[in-house]
């Protein structure tokens, strides 16, 4: 039986999305960074400090990446247990989450979170019922860093609305475009017909 993680849950020195790149330059599977990340490399700068950094992946795909990602020590998230996962043992059904630990340094470098999209549809991990093709969801950076698109990461930040949310949503909007603010707005209307960022789309 797997004991949990001794490593504190706040012992980040995440990568940056670059060194994330280079470690899965091989993967022939789709990927691409997520959270504030994924919109700072739309903005094509840094808006803000990271704490951590995040990935998503087809869960059919794990050991893809978890072989890409040699070294690191692949550890189940939820339900704010951390639980390293044994060798060659893929995630549980539930979970959606996995913390990859350098063992070396003592600290988490990259957050996993895997999607039960396919390579050719993106589907929002919170309603299956919203999804996209993935060429439309997943933007390239011209160093080559795939990044989810910035209405779904405000999507996903939607929910939330910490302080990091709100900035993230008042640097984004005057930069989305008609479409964009269209989806985005639906999307959050059809779960938070109250919330407060659809006055400003």
């Amino acid at each position: 039986m797997n004991v949990p993680s001794t490593l504190p849950h706040d012992a980040w020195s995440a990568w940056h999305p670059s060194a994330l790149a280079r470690r899965l330059a091989h993967v022939s599977r789709p990927w691409c960074v997520v959270g504030g990340w994924a919109l700072d490399l739309w903005h094509g700068v840094e808006t803000r400090p990271h704490d951590d950094l995040e990935f998503t992946i087809l869960r059919g795909d794990f050991f893809s990446f978890s072989a890409a990602l040699s070294g690191l020590r692949f550890h189940a998230v939820g339900d704010g247990h951390v639980e390293p996962l044994a060798t060659a043992q893929a995630p549980p059904a539930g979970i959606m989450q996995v913390w990859c630990e350098d063992v070396a340094a003592k600290c988490w470098r990259v957050d996993m979170m895997l999607e039960d999209g396919t390579p050719e549809t993106w589907v929002y991990k919170r309603d299956p019922a919203i999804s996209r093709l993935r060429r439309e969801m997943v933007r390239v950076t011209v160093d080559g860093i795939a990044y989810l698109a910035p209405e779904a990461i405000l999507l996903f930040k939607a929910k939330y609305r910490r302080d990091k949310d709100e900035a993230d949503f008042a640097a984004a909007l005057p930069k989305l475009d008609k479409a964009q603010r269209g989806w985005l707005s639906a999307c959050i209307a059809k779960a938070q017909p109250d919330h407060a960022w659809l006055e400003a789309l």
